[in-house]
């Protein structure tokens, strides 16, 4: 299980990390845990899931 910082999903969808933390609020991509400091770490499969689905929606 690889997972992801706030700040590397961010990159890997091409978009802001507040747009990441916002997905996570709105429980569209689901943290897997948090890191030292409170931050959500995501889980690196579920992240190409997320962005597959967004892709056949229309898009982030």
């Amino acid at each position: 299980m690889s997972l992801m910082t706030v700040k590397e999903v961010a990159e890997f969808l091409g978009v802001q990390d507040l747009r990441v933390l916002r997905l996570e609020r709105e429980h569209l991509l689901v943290a897997k845990d948090k890191d030292s400091e409170g931050s959500p770490l995501f889980e690196k499969d579920a992240v190409e899931k997320y962005k597959e689905l967004a892709k056949r929606l229309g898009g982030l």
